[in-house]
């Protein structure tokens, strides 16, 4: 087996997707084949190579990882004198891929990494997140080192990039604190410079994915009169013996990832890039490409949920014939993998934006703009980064919700033995469940995507994806367009309130409306390349048209009784 070669959608994506202008934004215009005999010289090569590597991890999660991933389950890191502790399994698959030169994905070339998009480190992203969901988070936090390298001084890049890239380092994102989760603008953890100048942390950090890495990023209060986010300042520190990992969460799933609980003892620290702009620059920056990684992190869990229900429903026989020719499980199975490819269409477009936003990023730094040219390409990339920002948001919202849903319908498919610890399914049910949380909860990512949705940022964006076409494709398109006709009533009806309230309470259904006409014009776009999408196209929109009409109608009415009411419903919480 090969998770990417055995992925015919994955492919279809790779092969179908219009890459042209990132991989030359990637390459330097391909100057950098001069540099090194390794890079690609034109698009043809490049797309060469990506295919290798992809195949290449495909190999290793499908043949090394899977394989382990219940052990990995079973067994959990430990904490042994003071140090967390990998369990061997997971130990195993963190030095096969780091003997594959897979840990510095997004490092350039310079520092000794594969200087690939981040299309192409989602799709990596997905597959191994196929094969086991707990590895995914130590391999997507070598996230961290594009940071590092866009906005650290040259001597903090030539100390740890290298390292990352070689694999002998691991990563972590210190953010969270017990009463600043989502609220990032609350965290207290201290940054204060010491008599030499020298930055030093000092704090608790909660729910921290792998925090025992040998490098963090940790969000620091460096501003001490200030109680907002532009007091936060971002750091680079060492794991060292300053940084105490006070325990290891017991959790739900992921289990071979540590969860830790930090505590900084006057921790030296890096300041990275200019103070102030710790989280309304880096972390924005940085949670573009984390939430990314998770929305690929989800569809990953949802194909392995998804084959091994499929592969049950082939093999059980009930009433003399297979449970898969039973209608209410056919349809059950169908619906998961166009949920999945409706996941993907809308991931794999939110990473390709990310991609062009970090390309034009970089040509802006060039000295060799026009002011004129810098004028334009300074518009195009604020365009870009609203677009990418509202797109990813939708991406890790939409695939985190879709995989709780396709691993629980996996597991109904299975009946009980799907909720038997002999088949991995029940596994991939409880992985799922933590994509909906971590990196933005859902709710975060509705409040974040509503406005921009309510603003038309999605409009023009659907009006590049129309395209003149007859027969099945433009009857589909119409209907779309009909989809679109409400969600603009939806708008208008909340605007025309006036009530900060009603926005809030009617986001969900908004966001779930758009989100579903952007990826119905996302698989119409596919279809142009393959008659089965098309169907995948004609199932998913017909599927999605009533539940809009019917979201349209909730809006209307207006409804706040659950707001109005929630003593009387719910009850208080006191005494």
């Amino acid at each position: 087996m090969n998770y990417f070669l055995d992925n015919k959608d994955l492919q279809f994506i790779l092969d179908t997707s219009e890459l042209s202008a990132i991989i030359q934004m990637q390459e330097d215009d391909y100057r950098q084949s001069a540099l090194f005999d390794y890079a690609p010289s034109c698009e043809e090569e490049a797309r060469m190579a990506y295919k290798k590597i992809l195949s290449v991890a495909g190999d290793i999660a499908a043949s090394f990882i899977a394989p382990r991933s219940e052990r990995i389950d079973r067994e959990p890191p430990v904490m042994k004198d003071g140090k967390v502790v990998y369990a061997p399994p997971f130990q195993e698959c963190l030095l096969k891929l780091r003997q594959a030169e897979l840990m510095g994905c997004l490092i350039s070339r310079h520092y000794g990494g594969l200087n690939l998009p981040h299309f192409i480190f989602t799709m990596l992203a997905e597959i191994i997140s196929q094969a086991d969901a707990s590895l995914h988070n130590i391999f997507a936090l070598q996230g961290i080192a594009p940071i590092i390298e866009t906005f650290a001084e040259e001597t903090v890049k030539q100390t740890y990039l290298p390292a990352f890239a070689a694999g002998t380092v691991t990563g972590a994102m210190a953010l969270t604190e017990a009463e600043a989760g989502s609220d990032l603008q609350n965290v207290k953890t201290r940054a204060e410079q010491d008599a030499a100048g020298v930055w030093r942390l000092s704090g608790v950090k909660r729910f921290i994915t792998n925090g025992n890495a040998e490098v963090l990023l940790v969000l620091a209060r460096s501003e001490p009169a200030t109680t907002d986010g532009l007091g936060l300042s971002l750091f680079l520190c060492e794991g060292d013996d300053t940084v105490r990992v006070r325990r290891l969460e017991d959790k739900l799933g992921i289990h071979g990832s540590p969860t830790c609980e930090l505590q900084f003892n006057n921790t030296r620290g890096i300041l990275i890039g200019e103070r102030q702009q710790g989280l309304v620059k880096y972390v924005l920056t940085l949670l573009n490409g984390a939430r990314l990684a998770t929305a690929a992190q989800a569809i990953g869990i949802a194909q392995a949920a998804c084959n091994a229900a499929r592969s049950f429903a082939y093999t059980r026989k009930q009433y003399g014939r297979r449970i898969a020719s039973l209608p209410a499980i056919a349809k059950m199975l169908v619906d998961m993998n166009v949920r999945i490819e409706a996941a993907r269409a809308l991931t794999y477009e939110a990473a390709r934006l990310l991609d062009l936003m970090h390309g034009t990023a970089k040509k802006l730094a060039s000295e060799n703009l026009l002011p004129e040219d810098k004028t334009d390409l300074r518009k195009e990339n604020k365009r870009l980064e609203r677009l990418t920002m509202l797109f990813a948001s939708l991406a890790k919202y939409y695939s985190s919700e879709m995989s709780v849903h396709i691993t629980g319908d996996a597991l109904q498919v299975l009946g009980g033995s799907g909720y038997m610890r002999d088949y991995p399914v029940e596994r991939h049910y409880r992985d799922a469940r933590i994509t909906t949380i971590y990196e933005g909860t859902s709710q975060l990512q509705i409040i974040g995507a509503v406005r921009g949705i309510m603003s038309g940022a999605l409009d023009k964006y659907y009006d590049v994806l129309t395209v003149p076409c007859s027969g099945a494709a433009g009857s589909l398109q119409k209907k779309l367009q009909r989809c679109r006709d409400m969600v603009s009533r939806m708008v208008f009806t909340i605007n025309s309130k006036k009530d900060s309230q009603l926005v809030e309470l009617y986001a969900r259904p908004l966001v779930d409306s758009a989100a579903e006409i952007l990826m119905g014009y996302l698989l119409l776009r596919q279809a142009r390349f393959s008659s089965r999408k098309l169907k995948i196209a004609r199932l998913y929109i017909n599927e999605i048209a009533p539940h809009i009409t019917m979201r349209s109608a909730l809006v209307k009415q207006g409804d706040k009784t659950c707001l109005k009411d929630y003593n009387l419903i719910v009850g208080s919480a006191e005494g």
